[in-house]
């Protein structure tokens, strides 16, 4: 979602600025504005420049106009409040104060009411005008701007992470963060900030997270935190190891296809440490004998995978496990177990609803929790008892594909430690070991379905509607391949579990209507050929991807692409491979943004 990046130094920070902007464009954005202050003078001119578009557009723009300045703050922004236009890009300005948000301000019609009653002229329709107001006020007033944000922090509700900058005192921002991450990046006589640590790692590898309610005044040479009771804090410096290669696509046409074919590295290094000579290494995990129940709560296809892993925790494990989307978790009253793990799953370990329901559900009593993640140092990790890293790496396609894979291979890890109560845990556990060493030898000779898929992809180019059937585990599976194939080749599709057929969705079939099916060779298998006749007999046109031992064949409207047999545990990791690739190329066919779909984020960090 929104990226801000901010500096503070001797040197000119335009490119710095610019280069964190791209380093974030795979979060998704509609527009990218800067404005920079020269704080070899006070008061300093407030240069600001806002363009619609790439940031490329706005790099283009501020060479153009030689746009320079030591102290300054960019933003790449993804339309709440008002299109996307100019005119509603950040940064927002109020006199002498410029602003960046991510975030939404609940009571922003409210405070904008208020400010229009006492003269303040709004330019956009966005909520984050009202920040850059009312911290204008409070400097009109005599405050500085520290303790302007102090105050105006208080009057705001909802999500945000803000930086501010005062052109009266153009040595320093001022930052504040509720709900919406912020970090800030040490250098020598240097300061940066930045909603994700990826966007400085071209100047430092030194960062300290900002805590939920932190307010932090940066200068060249300080910085200074404060808590949400305004006492000063010190929030740790640590050098990162997060790697980055946004800036390379390699060999491939999109990230999402190098993404796709990273696969068997990236669950390699998912396994790392924890598989070792055909014997699981559990003890990151910690002791989970006491644990009679799991709730996982996750979003999008992070929910595909805890809803994966529900069958397989309670069939291998024996515990009894719940499943639910994060927003729609945190805003009921669900009754928790006693000896609930709370299992959290987020590529970003920033993601809002996620976030908002691991702090809802420590509120209830919960006092076991287990982040499963991708960013080490994001706030889920930080904020959850145990951690399970995935390891994947960085992920810059919007739609998630090493992610959601390496998301599964942890899961199974879990399981593997929960069924440690079992009697015979033992072979539980060597079974699940012995289907993950297999696993990216698996998934290396599944990409060599990519000219087949390639082939069959042409035959949905022209397509409005989709269905998706899967049986047992396969069903999260073909939920997950319908949402790939909605988010970036616009297509409507949805998943049903293929015994529903019969109750709704065979109304649907036509001619025109292509149905996929996963068709793994498992004790379902029978059924789901079932289920294939009843489509077959009404018309439908078929796309089976079927396990070679399946026994099924291609017919008169039916089209059977054989994928390599695999052990049945890891059947869902190996499926999930031609829904990707089918995914992606029906959306180069279509010729659409494939990195970057429309309307879309990679980190949603807003309701």
């Amino acid at each position: 979602m929104c990226g801000i990046v901010g500096a503070v130094a001797q040197r000119d920070v335009i490119e710095i600025l610019l280069e964190g902007l791209r380093r974030l464009e795979y979060r998704g954005y509609d527009s990218a504005g800067v404005a920079v202050l020269d704080a070899a003078h006070q008061p300093a001119p407030l240069q600001r420049l806002r363009r619609l578009g790439k940031v490329q557009a706005l790099s283009d723009a501020a060479a153009e106009q030689g746009l320079a300045g030591g102290t300054g703050i960019a933003h790449t922004r993804w339309a709440t409040h008002g299109e996307p236009s100019e005119a509603n890009a950040h940064p927002h300005v109020s006199g002498d104060i410029a602003v960046v948000h991510n975030g939404i301000i609940e009571n922003h019609e409210g405070l904008r009411r208020e400010l229009q009653a006492e003269g303040f002229v709004f330019q956009s329709q966005t909520d984050t005008e009202v920040i850059a107001h009312l911290i204008a006020r409070e400097t009109a007033a005599g405050q500085p701007l520290l303790a302007a944000v102090k105050a105006v922090r208080k009057r705001l509700e909802g999500a945000y992470g803000m930086v501010a900058v005062n052109s009266q005192t153009p040595d320093r921002i001022v930052v504040a963060r509720s709900g919406s991450p912020l970090v800030i990046g040490y250098g020598i006589g240097e300061h940066f900030v930045a909603s994700d640590q990826l966007a400085l790692l071209p100047v430092t590898r030194r960062f300290a997270f900002l805590e939920e309610g932190d307010v932090a005044e940066i200068t060249r040479q300080s910085v200074e935190v404060f808590d949400l009771n305004d006492q000063p804090v010190v929030r740790e410096a640590r050098e990162s190891s997060v790697e980055h290669d946004a800036g390379d696509k390699g060999e491939y046409r999109h990230y999402m296809l190098k993404e796709i074919y990273e696969q068997p590295q990236a669950i390699t290094n998912t396994l790392e440490g924890r598989l070792l000579n055909g014997q699981l290494n559990l003890e990151a995990l910690g002791d989970l004998s006491d644990v009679d129940s799991v709730q996982i709560i996750a979003c999008g296809t992070s929910y595909h995978a805890g809803v994966t892993a529900r069958y397989w925790i309670e069939s291998l494990a024996g515990v009894a496990c719940n499943v639910e989307i994060a927003s729609e978790f945190r805003y009921r009253q669900p009754v928790i177990r006693p000896n609930t793990l709370l299992v959290t799953i987020s590529q970003s370990g920033e993601t809002a609803d996620t976030l908002a329901a691991l702090r809802q559900a420590r509120a209830q009593g919960i006092t076991k929790t287990l982040a499963i993640c991708n960013v080490p140092g994001s706030s889920l990790v930080r904020e959850s008892d145990m951690t399970l890293l995935t390891r994947a790496g960085a992920e810059i396609g919007v739609a998630s594909t090493k992610a959601f894979t390496t998301q599964l291979a942890a899961l199974l890890l879990l399981t593997a430690g929960l069924a440690e109560r079992r009697a015979d845990a033992a072979a539980v556990q060597q079974k699940i070991a012995n289907a993950l060493a297999t696993l990216p030898g698996l998934i290396q000779q599944t990409l060599g379905m990519n000219e087949a898929i390639e082939k069959l992809a042409e035959r949905f180019a022209e397509k409005h509607n989709a269905l998706f059937l899967g049986r047992g585990d396969q069903y999260p599976i073909a939920m997950e391949g319908a949402l790939k194939l909605k988010e970036i080749s616009y297509i409507h599709a949805e998943a049903y579990a293929a015994g529903e057929l019969k109750h709704g969705p065979l109304a649907l079939i036509d001619a025109e209507m292509p149905i996929v099916v996963v068709a793994p060779h498992n004790d379902l298998v029978e059924k789901l050929k079932s289920n294939i006749e009843e489509v077959r007999a009404r018309g439908g046109e078929l796309y089976v991807f079927a396990g070679e031992s399946a026994e099924i064949s291609s017919a008169d409207n039916m089209v059977v692409v054989p994928v390599p047999n695999c052990d049945d545990l890891i059947a869902p990791i190996v499926y999930t491979l031609p829904l990707q690739l089918l995914s992606y190329h029906v959306a180069v066919i279509k010729g659409t943004d494939v990195d970057q779909p429309r309307n879309l984020a990679k980190s949603v960090t807003v309701e």
